[in-house]
């Protein structure tokens, strides 16, 4: 006995039928930031400090000149709005940045003349820190010093450029063994100041911009560059009074 098709109408295809393909629904993907038509997520965990936390990658990946509010936001994988909303502009970002860069940067300086005993060695102790502290994070250390791009009427970096050259003030103190103090000075201290910060700064732009490349060449086998800043330091900065 023949059976009868069914209707087309009513036939249903299984799932499973030999011959059906059967495609998975494709993910919706996740948005990011930078994409056209796409908000990328405002908020998540502590994203104050994941922004500063980006700011700082892209500093040191890109230079001065890449830190912009879509770079930080697109390296934070938040929205380009995020960075204005919490620091109202470039210079609040950068100056926070720098704020944190200063704080960072007097631990280390605290740490490198704790180290030490003798005036001398503190001195010196503190002057590889300073070099070191430039050579492992050179885009934070050149933005520390890029006051046209700072706003200091900020507390956090008012406070924190002061601490640093509250350490400097006293380090050189310590160095003359007698107080200095750093909201007034006297040009006899202030050239004492200015002469010891001039020479390692300057040393430290030298190095990190490889023009002692030539000096260094020249010098003794197995003469390296902390050899030579401590050279330069025994020569001038410590050196007695007559």
């Amino acid at each position: 006995m023949t059976r009868k098709a069914e209707p087309a109408k009513t036939r249903r295809r299984s799932l499973t039928e030999p011959g059906r393909v059967v495609r998975p629904r494709r993910p919706r993907r996740p948005a990011r930031a930078g994409d056209d038509g796409e908000a990328a997520p405002y908020h998540h965990g502590a994203l104050r400090d994941a922004l500063l936390k980006a700011a700082e990658t892209v500093l040191e990946r890109d230079g001065l000149a890449g830190l912009t509010l879509r770079a930080v936001a697109r390296e934070a994988g938040v929205s380009h709005a995020a960075p204005a909303h919490h620091f109202g502009d470039l210079t609040g970002l950068v100056s926070e940045l720098a704020a944190i860069g200063f704080r960072r940067f007097n631990a280390t300086m605290e740490a490198a003349g704790n180290s030490a005993a003798t005036p001398i060695d503190k001195a010196l102790a503190r002057a590889r820190a300073y070099v070191a502290y430039a050579q492992a994070n050179p885009g934070m250390y050149g933005l520390m010093f890029r006051t046209e791009r700072l706003d200091y009427t900020r507390p956090s970096l008012r406070e924190a450029a002061e601490a640093s050259f509250a350490g400097l003030a006293g380090a050189v103190g310590a160095d003359r063994q007698e107080q200095i103090s750093d909201r007034t000075l006297s040009l006899d201290h202030a050239a004492v100041i200015a002469r010891a910060w001039s020479l390692v700064h300057g040393y430290t732009m030298l190095l990190l911009d490889g023009r002692l490349a030539d000096i260094l060449r020249r010098l003794p086998a197995g003469t390296n560059a902390e050899i030579l800043l401590e050279a330069m330091l025994k020569t001038t900065v410590t050196r007695p009074e007559p």
